[in-house]
């Protein structure tokens, strides 16, 4: 029994506790207005003179937790300074410290950047995000890899989709919604609903060397599905991009996704509001829908009168393709190898053909396959450059999705005097939902 009960006493849990807090005549700081530089008192130097013990400084344009701290004011007036120690028993909320600034000193923020963000000293600026239709960004959030450097007109997104913040709805972005920097009376900064109605108001600095915005008070604009993805949206956000027209902000992202940077889009409302997109006609494809002369697309295929063509499928360029509203986009044949251009296709295209001739007063199309030679009549349907050509069809192959059955086709592109060179696109499908062709390029050996 008594064995264990000294078993019992030597499992007994350690009990712990924490130091009792600091009292605040124990913490000892010194803030200071140096008049020799500015003798309105506009710079204050903040210090910690007390080991062991972390302050936080809010100084009502910004926050800092350094042992000693520079602070600018631009603006006259009287700041209240709010200091928090972190000591080993706690927190501790000192008394504020009010200091009167009784000049202003503009030179602190008459600087393109500041100006850039905020219209200029007396102005105000409102920015929105950016949701695509502005030519600037593809919307409002790109994303970047935590190992990629992110700075200054220094980056490059791996990823921007268009619109919303990926997975965000609408009602996430509150779209209507815009900030507002001031440097009217001081640097003030507001976001509102698309009323006016003020949401939020604060103050910010900017940092023009360091190219970091903090905000005290108010927030950037923000979706509210990423809100607690990040855990610092006020203190040091990097600038990356910062124009009369654009701004791009970037937050670290803190959750357990892990590190990830989130940029921020936004355009200045004033350039929303008064842009005009750029309406430009696509550029089409050389020979999209071509026009012939009377006779000329028959002469073109046969070689005229009493004569006949043999034409090629362009196995070693650019055989097949997918024309959309007048625009393709494969480059050759590797651009779709092994998903519908196969090796069946590479050697069909090297020893079979097509032919179309005039010969014996009749319109003749040959298909030569493998050695295999069936023929048949064809027409051409000159208004719809169509060619009908009977029971026949183009070259086959039954081992690929590709295979075209159609006993119609379309001249999609042609080049009216380049053809010897560059060939013909016949179209054997169309996709009504995407105005698409899937075109068969053939070429006279």
């Amino acid at each position: 029994m008594l064995a264990a009960l000294m078993l019992v006493s030597s499992c007994s849990p350690e009990t712990y506790s924490l130091d009792e807090p600091l009292a605040k005549s124990d913490i000892h700081y010194e803030i200071t207005q140096d008049f020799v530089v500015d003798p309105g008192g506009n710079t204050v130097l903040l210090k910690n003179t007390t080991p062991g013990v972390v302050l936080t400084w809010d100084y009502v344009t910004g926050k800092s937790s350094k042992a000693t701290e520079t602070v600018k004011y631009a603006f006259k007036g009287n700041y209240t300074i709010k200091i928090t120690a972190v000591t080993g028993g706690g927190i501790v909320e000192l008394d504020p410290v009010t200091i009167t600034v009784t000049k202003d000193n503009l030179s602190y923020v008459n600087d393109p950047l500041w100006t850039a963000l905020s219209g200029g000293v007396g102005k105000k600026k409102s920015w929105i995000a950016d949701n695509g239709k502005y030519g600037l960004a593809q919307g409002a959030m790109s994303y970047a890899d935590p190992s990629t450097v992110v700075e200054w007109n220094k980056f490059t997104p791996n990823w921007e989709p268009a619109g919303n913040a990926n997975s965000s709805t609408d009602a996430d972005m509150h779209w209507g919604r815009y900030m507002t920097f001031s440097l009217d009376g001081g640097p003030f900064m507001t976001v509102s609903e698309a009323n006016g109605t003020t949401v939020q108001s604060g103050s910010y600095f900017l940092d023009i060397n360091a190219h970091t915005l903090t905000t005290t008070g108010a927030t950037i604009l923000r979706p509210d599905n990423y809100i607690a993805n990040a855990s610092n949206w006020s203190n040091g956000l990097r600038v990356l991009t910062l124009t009369e027209n654009q701004l791009r902000i970037a937050v670290l992202r803190t959750n357990s996704e892990g590190q990830w940077w989130y940029i921020w889009n936004f355009v200045s409302k004033d350039y929303a509001d008064h842009y005009v997109p750029v309406v430009t006609d696509p550029v089409l494809d050389e020979g999209f829908n071509p026009t012939f002369a009377p006779g000329e697309l028959l002469t073109m295929l046969t070689g005229g009168t009493g004569a006949g063509r043999v034409w090629n499928l362009d196995g070693k360029g650019n055989p097949v393709d997918w024309v959309g509203k007048g625009i393709g986009w494969t480059t050759g044949a590797s651009s779709s190898y092994n998903w519908g251009w196969n090796d069946d296709w590479t050697a069909i295209s090297g020893n079979s053909w097509i032919r179309f001739d005039q010969w014996g007063g009749k319109l003749n199309y040959t298909r030569s396959q493998n050695g295999v030679v069936t023929s048949g009549i064809f027409t051409i349907k000159a208004a719809t450059n169509e060619i009908d050509l009977g029971g026949e069809t183009l070259l086959q192959n039954s081992t690929s999705w590709m295979n075209p059955t159609a006993h119609v086709i379309k001249v999609v592109k042609a080049y009216n005097k380049d053809y010897l060179q560059k060939g013909i696109w016949l179209g054997t499908s169309y996709d009504t939902s995407k105005d698409e062709w899937f075109v068969f390029h053939y070429i006279i050996p």
